[in-house]
This record gives C-alpha cells, sequence and structure tokens, in this order.
C-alpha cells in the first residue's frame, strides 16, 4: 500500500473518531448538566433541612457522618445518601427494634387488631419509602457524575484523535507517490547485509 494513501486513511479515521468522541463528550455534557440540575431542583423542592451544628439530633456516634452537612439544605445526591443512610436508617433500625418494614408488616398482617404494631408499620413504610427516594436521587446524582467524567474523556480523546490525525494528513502531504508503507523493510529483505 502507498505511504500516501494509508496517511489519508488514518488521518481521515482519526478526524472521524474525533467528531464522534466530540458528539458523545457532548452528549454525555448534556446527561451531567441535566441530572444533577434535576437532581437538585428536586431535592431543594422538599425543603429537607440537615440537624443544625451541636444539635441533640446528631450528638449521638451513629449520626457522624451527618455532621459535615449541619444546618444546610439537602439539595445534592451525596447530602441525599447522607442523610438516607445515616439519619433516617439509623431511625428506622430504633424504630423497628432491628426488624424491616418488611418483617413488621407481615407481624401486622397477623396481628390486625396490635394498633401499636399497625403504627409501627405506617411509620416504617413512610421512613422507608423516604428513603428510597433519596438514595434513587442519589444514584441518579452518581450517573450524573460519571457523565461528567466520561465527558472530560471523550473530549480528550477527540483531541488526541484530531492532532493524531492532522498529523496523517499533514504527513500525507510531505510523502511522494513512490513511497510504500513498509518500504524500508522491504528493501532489507531483498538486500541482506553481507556477511
Amino acid at each position: 500500500m502507498r505511504r500516501r494513501t494509508f496517511d489519508l486513511i488514518a488521518g481521515l479515521v482519526g478526524i472521524g473518531l474525533a467528531v464522534i468522541l466530540l458528539v458523545a463528550g457532548g452528549l454525555l455534557t448534556w446527561a451531567h448538566t441535566f441530572t444533577q440540575n434535576e437532581v437538585h431542583d428536586q431535592l431543594a423542592a422538599q425543603r429537607i433541612f440537615f440537624p443544625p451544628a451541636g444539635s441533640d439530633a446528631i450528638k449521638a456516634p451513629e449520626f457522624a457522618a451527618m455532621r459535615q452537612y449541619a444546618g444546610q439544605q439537602l439539595t445534592t445526591g451525596d447530602q441525599a445518601e447522607t442523610y438516607a443512610d445515616h439519619f433516617i436508617a439509623v431511625h428506622l433500625k430504633a424504630i423497628g427494634g432491628g426488624k424491616t418494614y418488611a418483617e413488621l408488616s407481615a407481624q401486622a398482617i397477623a396481628n390486625p387488631t396490635d394498633t401499636k404494631l399497625q403504627e409501627q408499620v405506617a411509620t416504617m413504610f413512610k421512613g422507608e419509602t423516604l428513603r428510597g427516594l433519596l438514595l434513587n436521587a442519589y444514584a441518579f446524582w452518581k450517573m450524573g457524575t460519571i457523565a461528567g467524567v466520561a465527558a472530560i474523556a471523550a473530549y480528550i480523546g477527540a483531541g488526541l484523535m484530531a492532532v493524531l490525525g492532522g498529523l496523517g494528513l499533514w504527513h500525507a502531504r510531505r510523502v511522494t507517490d513512490e513511497v510504500e508503507v513498509f518500504d524500508h523493510h522491504t528493501r532489507r529483505t531483498h538486500h541482506p547485509l553481507p556477511a
């Protein structure tokens, strides 16, 4: 194969890959921005606030993770995960005596006249629902973060492919028509070195 043809093909493939990576980067950036904004707006609309610093509500050691956000409004996925796993989950464990909603619900079905158990199940259901919603917000936030990192990688890849593709096209203009891709290798095999 002629070296010029090879350089043109490689250069055009590199430029094509750069365009594809730029489009992918743009879509990933859009996904990142949309997800982060949507999670922020939905969480902010709930007006959930972390207990203030020094509050008895986060005084116990099991609430240590909550203290970094003391007094702040819950607006990010990381905050949602902390609130769900280090505040709501701790309270639900205490309310349910270590039993899950499913376990307590089964007991409540077997004892329909136990009003205290029915109230406990209702509280557990509400708490687990809120916890699940917050953890879903965290998952979407994390996916958005990953999309943002992938967008940066796509932009870097696009830049690299554009440079390599440009160098291939530049080299195609400099090489003569007679040069083959493996010309130097061919000459060596036809003209071995003297012994």
